[in-house]
């Protein structure tokens, strides 16, 4: 098996034209969809206990592009799954479809960290951490507040859920080198947007999935991409980790 993935150039071009006229799609709509495959990962990898009044605490570690947005989508969506979402956004985006996000979870009393002090206490206390600082656009090094999120989350050693690249990690290239924060990070989860991206070829962790059930049989084959097999109302589909990696 070769798993087929998309460059950054290539995944916002495929962005691009899903969001064209032709294409019919919005922004929200695309996020929706990201922050919905996110939860169900997130209740594939971690799923809440049956009979019982304890709830999973989920910290959702949220960055200001489209990432930390598919992260915020993702907190309502565990909401409503049975978990206790929690959200840390140090630097939240001043545009409608991120200040709406917000106001949905405020809605839910979800509740929005505002300290570095207090996002490092609730990581002793998380089940499972959501990254969702950083998408494939990333250009390293990691900046202030994120270099300290990171590196918070690293030491923490919670299961870590990455959505689409881990954070740190260059779309092409993988991990950062030695003495830059992040270098050595490896989340135990990945869930890969739409498509792969070619960075996977460094993942080493338990267990990969591919998210975005939208794609039409023509986008696919214009991209040169496989669509996963989802089985049944799955918005996911697992992959084999360590499978060879053919960038298009």
């Amino acid at each position: 098996m070769t798993l087929k993935t998309l460059g950054a150039k290539k995944a916002a071009e495929l962005d691009q034209e899903l969001m064209s006229e032709d294409g019919g799609f919005s922004i929200d709509q695309l996020m929706e969809l990201a922050g919905l495959s996110v939860a169900q990962a997130v209740y594939k990898v971690h799923p809440p206990p049956t009979n019982s009044q304890s709830k999973p605490k989920i910290l959702i570690a949220a960055g200001p592009g489209n990432n930390g947005g598919d992260g915020l989508v993702a907190a309502r969506h565990l909401h409503h799954f049975g978990y206790t979402p929690v959200v840390y956004y140090p630097k939240p985006t001043n545009q409608p479809i991120f200040t709406g996000l917000q106001k949905q979870l405020h809605k839910l009393s979800i509740p929005f960290l505002t300290t570095p002090e207090s996002f490092t206490s609730e990581l002793q206390s998380a089940d499972l951490v959501v990254d969702a600082l950083f998408g494939f656009s990333f250009k390293p090094p990691v900046r202030a507040p994120f270099d300290s999120v990171l590196a918070d989350i690293i030491q923490a050693k919670k299961p870590v859920l990455a959505v689409d690249i881990p954070s740190s990690w260059d779309v092409e290239g993988g991990p950062p080198g030695e003495g830059l924060v992040g270098h050595e990070f490896m989340p135990e989860f990945l869930i890969s947007l739409t498509a792969a991206k070619p960075s996977v070829r460094w993942f080493k962790g338990e267990r990969h999935f591919i998210g975005g059930r939208f794609l039409s049989k023509a986008i696919a084959d214009k991209y040169g991409l496989d669509v996963p097999d989802y089985r049944g109302v799955d918005q996911i589909a697992e992959v084999e980790v360590g499978v060879k990696v053919e960038k298009l």
